[in-house]
């Protein structure tokens, strides 16, 4: 059998060989020979191996892949936020912001990135530059729950609560049943000095969450602001159940002293500097509470007024900035 001049069979000449070496006559090959899947371009397919190593918990193997797409591509997005995703996960948060930033650079119109790299960097405690991050991810996608309750939250972690305000709203009407976002709302209130409105937002987050310190906390102080000190007590006593500190000691001796019931205020005050000797409110609290017991007693209880003053001495070797104190301690010092 002749040759027919061919020295190698190809894929796009098999047709033409089946008609005949000799023929004049050529035809189209079938559709169905030029089809073929398509091959992902190597980096892809890491980034695809890493989501689905990550997708499984086996995070290291997951940053390999994506660390592998960026050495293979480095303008892949993908594999900086995956890669970013991670490290921020394992705690790493200063690799995590140069990946979410690099990300960020290369397609800044890219949500993931933009928000990522906000969070990393409110980790790092980059607040400022974390609000800026958050921002630019909020015009991509302006109704997102998560940047808006994080934005809210980096505002007032910078002071300024009525840049938070609108933030920790649209968190709650995107998401009415999340706990956290009602906290913050909360805060932002308490921060305000609309405290009747924050006690709202704490109740309806203590419905929603697991009763953490800082909530219970927060909803026992804005109650005390708004005159509320017997649900104040209350609070605080639940709170000391659960978790007891010096803090709750404190705020409840200052809860019950408003309520006229200066001996359980003094227990509690004592029981705060039992906790944490350094807690200069509590030696405070102390002090006023003997100086009344002094004053009361038509100035005759003397051990009274020395537990006070020493009490007041204490405080200011703590903290010096108490005017209030200081002035007391020249009058009965």
């Amino acid at each position: 059998m002749r040759e027919c001049g061919v020295k190698r069979i190809t894929l796009v000449m098999v047709a033409a060989l089946a008609a005949g070496c000799g023929s004049a006559e050529r035809r189209e090959p079938p559709a169905a020979v030029f089809t073929a899947l398509p091959v992902p371009m190597p980096a892809q397919a890491a980034v695809e191996r890493g989501h689905k190593l990550a997708g499984q918990g086996l995070y290291e193997s997951a940053l390999a892949e994506f660390e592998r797409a960026i050495d293979i591509n480095p303008t892949m997005t993908s594999a900086y936020i995956g890669a970013g995703d991670i490290y921020r996960g394992r705690g790493d948060f200063e690799t995590s912001e140069r990946r979410y930033a690099r990300a960020a650079q290369l397609e800044p119109r890219n949500f993931d990135a933009q928000y990522g790299h906000g969070l990393a960097l409110q980790l790092l405690n980059r607040v400022a530059d974390a609000v800026r991050a958050y921002l630019r991810a909020l015009t991509i996608r302006p109704n997102d729950f998560d940047a808006n309750l994080n934005v809210g939250t980096a505002y007032l972690q910078l002071g300024e609560p009525n840049q938070a305000l609108p933030y920790a709203r649209r968190a709650v009407r995107l998401d009415a049943e999340s706990g956290p976002a009602r906290v913050n709302l909360g805060a932002t209130y308490a921060a305000l000095g609309r405290h009747a409105e924050a006690v709202v937002e704490f109740q309806q987050a203590a419905e929603l969450m697991e009763l953490t310190p800082e909530l219970l906390l927060n909803l026992a102080d804005s109650l005390g602001k708004t005159g509320r000190y017997e649900e104040m007590a209350g609070t605080l006593e639940q709170l000391i159940r659960r978790s007891p500190s010096a803090l709750a000691y404190e705020r409840l001796g200052t809860a019950r002293f408003r309520l006229k019931r200066y001996d359980e205020a003094l227990e509690a005050f004592h029981k705060a500097t039992e906790l944490d000797e350094r807690h200069y409110p509590a030696w405070n609290g102390v002090a006023v509470c003997m100086l009344n017991r002094y004053l009361w007693s038509g100035k005759k209880d003397v051990a009274a007024l020395d537990e006070a003053v020493e009490a007041m001495r204490r405080s200011i070797r703590l903290e010096r900035r108490q005017p209030k104190i200081v002035e007391l301690l020249t009058r009965y010092g």
